[in-house]
């Protein structure tokens, strides 16, 4: 966060919108597609939605949009903030899955770089939103390419780098960056507000850590220090600026003097805690934003889903969890002792599944059903409830065994529940499964190819309901 770099100066070079494609592969099941910058990087970028209006969104810090499962509210927040819309997300250099930082660091301007890149293999003019530490980046794009900014939307920014950061907190980062990067990445999340939201700020932090290197991060930190305050005047785009009043990392000082050097800036202050966007209450941020893009009525005005009406949801993978023995349990134990274990069954598994972007879907105490947009996150969600449960029982009085099963398919969403033959399905799968183990469909078997994980064969199983049999896998979650 406090590595920034420095402009050195704007280019009013046009480029063409419409350039090809160069490649691109599947990650978390996500489209990832790849550009190149005049300097030769290859930088990773997705597009996700679709709609007249595209935004592209920068990183806030050095995260990767392939991890962003690690940090569940930020997912939500760009798929509210994304719907009727296409978002596109990319990852710096040096960062995640985009190519290495050491071309360009010295002049400062790869965040320009970058930037260009993916605005021409976007195709279209963008809403350019930047946050935190990537708005005088956004800034000087804009100046140099007004063509291909639509509008320009600041949250909680600056224009110059020192009025967030002085060198020495600079330095003293870079320092316990070296010497502990895990460490450093932690203390750069908690700035956001880690009082107010401890999970939120572990998730960034883990977020952060598994995104960059340390000797990127170090490197990042040495090059010059942002200060565009010269072209704010220079702004042509249409600019909003948003700042929240309590921000925690940079001072609203900094929000207000970039909409009074900016020509014409609104400038919305907003309630709440926390610098990052995302963190707690951010309805004001989206109504904010669609009364100033105007391609789509407030979110308190659109009309909702017909009531009581069978939707298709998408492709999801279902996942069922049941305590195994739990009714033999609850006799041995009593009411209120057995109570208190499912408490703690309770808090472990919805733990989890915020950490992994799980949406709960209902439980009945000593079981769960939860959905998954991404058949990754469900089975790494499925792994780090077995394991949590399993230290749990190293110390408690009373274990908790659970067993789990997973199938990908299209149910239908109606009142907040699931249903379909994919449901039942994955119900049918927990059902086969023992006590500690998951077991998976050889459909989520086959999604995950080539991702790291590891499966045992466990044969072909009759299914209640169904006509052929189902072969199963069982994933393997103990190191």
């Amino acid at each position: 966060m406090p590595g920034s770099a420095k402009s050195s100066g704007t280019r009013r070079r046009r480029f063409s919108l419409h350039l090809p494609l160069i490649a691109h592969t599947s990650v978390m099941e996500r489209e990832v597609r790849y550009c190149t910058t005049d300097d030769g990087v290859r930088i990773a970028y997705c597009v996700e939605g679709e709609g007249a209006t595209t935004i592209l969104a920068l990183p806030v810090f050095n995260e990767t949009f392939s991890l962003d499962h690690l940090m569940p509210v930020y997912q939500q927040f760009y798929r509210d903030l994304g719907a009727g819309r296409r978002v596109i997300r990319f990852d710096w250099r040096g960062t995640g899955l985009s190519g290495d930082m050491a071309q360009g660091i010295e002049s400062g301007r790869y965040h320009v770089a970058d930037l260009e890149a993916v605005a021409r293999a976007a195709g279209q003019p963008c809403v350019t939103w930047a946050s935190t530490t990537a708005g005088p980046a956004a800034i000087e794009f804009a100046v140099a390419h007004p063509e291909v900014v639509s509008h320009l939307i600041l949250y909680g920014t600056y224009a110059v780098s020192s009025d967030a950061f002085s060198q020495d907190f600079r330095d003293g980062f870079a320092s316990l960056a070296r010497a502990n990067w895990q460490m450093a990445a932690q203390t750069i999340a908690d700035l956001n507000g880690r009082r107010e939201f401890p999970a939120e700020a572990g998730q960034l932090g883990e977020w952060f850590y598994r995104s960059e290197a340390a000797e990127a991060y170090v490197a990042r930190g040495t090059t010059p220090r942002f200060d565009v305050s010269s072209l704010l005047s220079q702004v042509e785009v249409p600019t909003l600026v948003l700042h929240r009043i309590a921000d925690p990392a940079f001072p609203i000082a900094a929000g207000q003097k970039l909409a009074a050097g900016i020509p014409g800036a609104r400038f919305v202050t907003l309630e709440g805690k926390g610098n990052l966007f995302c963190l707690g209450d951010y309805s004001k941020i989206l109504s904010s934003v669609d009364a100033f893009v105007g391609d789509r009525a407030p979110a308190a005005e659109r009309a909702p889903a017909a009531a009581g009406r069978a939707q298709e949801s998408g492709v999801r993978t279902v996942l069922f969890t049941d305590i195994v023995g739990h009714t033999e349990m609850m006799q041995r134990l009593g009411d209120a002792k057995g109570r208190d274990v499912l408490r703690e069954h309770e808090r472990i598994t919805r733990e989890t599944l915020k950490q992994h972007a799980g949406a709960e879907v209902k439980t009945d105490g000593d079981s769960f059903m939860a959905s998954f947009a991404s058949v990754s996150a469900a089975v790494e969600c499925a792994v780090a409830l077995q394991r949590a449960f399993a230290e749990h029982s190293k110390t408690a009085d009373e274990p908790i065994l659970v067993r789990m099963g997973l199938h990908a398919g299209e149910p239908l969403a109606e009142n907040g529940d699931l249903f379909g033959s994919s449901v039942i399905m994955a119900s049918r799968i927990e059902a086969q499964a023992a006590g500690g183990e998951i077991l998976v469909s050889d459909v989520v078997r086959s999604l995950l190819s080539g991702k790291g994980f590891t499966f045992a064969d466990r044969g072909e199983f009759a299914m209640k309901g169904f006509d052929d049999a189902v072969r199963l896998y069982e994933a393997r979650w103990r190191p």
